[in-house]
């Protein structure tokens, strides 16, 4: 058998956590918009209004799967730019009553370097550490706050190893002390329940790609009365706070993946969850010395980082042609370097270097776990 037949043997996707293939509603949802409904949403004729019906249309169904209004709902340019709208925004709005911020060591990078470029604007950050699972301790985001305190910025499941971060407890928190709570779910949304009403949090991210739709789209909810300045700076788009004539076409696909979620949220966390689970079972059969990170606590029912001690990651996945998977370590002029995510939990650098995560999708069988992990197998007995 030639396994490099991509025609006899598809490469199987294993990295749903970076990106996700548009759903094929939400791809149906899109065309019109892209071959005939084409007005600018802000004119007032009828090619216009059509396109305004779409963009209104997709803010209420984002609505309804966060269990917010929609005039809550802030559409944007994809996940980054809402952690920049959310974080930037509060600070510049709130610094009047203060100029600190609290975040974790574990966050996307599009929370910590927009962090790291407010610190150089004269803000203060405190960054609380995480325990082996890469859970934080919200006594100890409480620790950090100060009378000066303005926003508390914790993503609700980290993308390498899918732990969930206990945000209801950490947005009490910040309520009793009169701070804004923001949360980053681009991991989150479609991978489990996510209601504003439960998490009570004041700013929550959205990314359309990591839930079947396209790149280059995303939302800001913002809870009403919360006070937030523009970082933009345009015509009076999305209720002033994102100038710039919307992506109606994108808009309208992210309306339709977040109906397609909170349609099937329960059936695909199962079947998620099995598929996961089989494939972990599996590997640590083959490889009883390897560690599933966070396997103890509570993450995403899709995700698995699984440390292969003394082995290169980034080395095992250059070579597992035929399955998609991420490394959690990279080697740079011979000197391996360790994400921030497992350095904070304390990961072992042995075991660290080795780090695979897999994440699993909406699409992923029980044929293509059994075929990657045969595929897999041979690729990591290799070195």
């Amino acid at each position: 058998m030639n396994m490099q037949n991509p025609e006899e043997y598809p490469p199987i996707y294993l990295d749903y956590n970076a990106t996700t293939p548009v759903d094929p509603q939400v791809l149906a949802t899109m065309r019109p918009y892209l071959e005939e409904i084409y007005g600018n949403p802000s004119s007032g004729h009828i090619f216009g209004a059509l396109a305004r019906q779409g963009v209104e249309k997709a803010r209420r169904q984002v609505a309804d799967m966060l269990g917010c209004h929609p005039k809550e709902v802030i559409f944007t340019g994809g996940g980054t730019e809402s952690n920049n709208l959310a974080i930037m925004g509060a600070a510049f709005a709130l610094r009047d009553k203060g100029d600190h911020i609290v975040t974790s060591a574990v966050e996307h990078p599009a929370v910590l370097e927009v962090c790291g470029w407010l610190k150089k604007q004269g803000f203060r950050v405190s960054v609380v550490g995480v325990d082996q699972n890469g859970l934080v301790d919200p006594h100890e985001v409480e620790r950090a706050l100060t009378p000066r305190t303005i926003l508390i910025s914790v993503m609700h499941a980290n993308n390498e190893v899918g732990i969930i971060q206990p945000i209801r407890k950490i947005a009490d928190i910040a309520h009793s002390h009169n701070i804004l709570m923001h949360t980053d779910t681009a991991q989150s949304i479609g991978k489990i329940p996510v209601d504003v009403q439960d998490l009570a949090v004041d700013l929550l991210t959205i990314a359309g790609h990591k839930i079947y739709a396209p790149k280059g789209v995303g939302g800001l909810f913002v809870r009403a009365g919360t006070p937030l300045e523009k970082i933009s700076h345009g015509a009076g788009h999305e209720f002033g706070l994102r100038p710039g004539t919307e992506n109606v076409a994108g808009i309208a696909g992210l309306g339709e993946a977040c109906r397609l979620v909170a349609e099937n949220i329960s059936d695909d966390q199962r079947r998620m969850r099995v598929m996961r689970d089989q494939l972990e079972k599996h590997l640590l059969g083959e490889f009883p010395e390897a560690k599933v990170n966070a396997a103890d606590a509570p993450r995403l029912p899709n995700t698995s980082s699984i440390c292969f001690p003394s082995r290169e990651a980034n080395k095992i996945v250059a070579s597992s042609i035929q399955v998609a998977v991420s490394a959690g370590a990279a080697c740079h002029a011979g000197d391996v370097q360790v994400s921030h995510v497992l350095r904070a939990m304390n990961v072992p650098r042995e075991f660290a270097m080795g780090a695979i995560r897999f994440s699993v999708g909406r699409q992923t069988n029980a044929e293509e776990i059994e075929r990657a992990v045969k595929l897999f197998c041979a690729v990591i007995k290799g070195f």
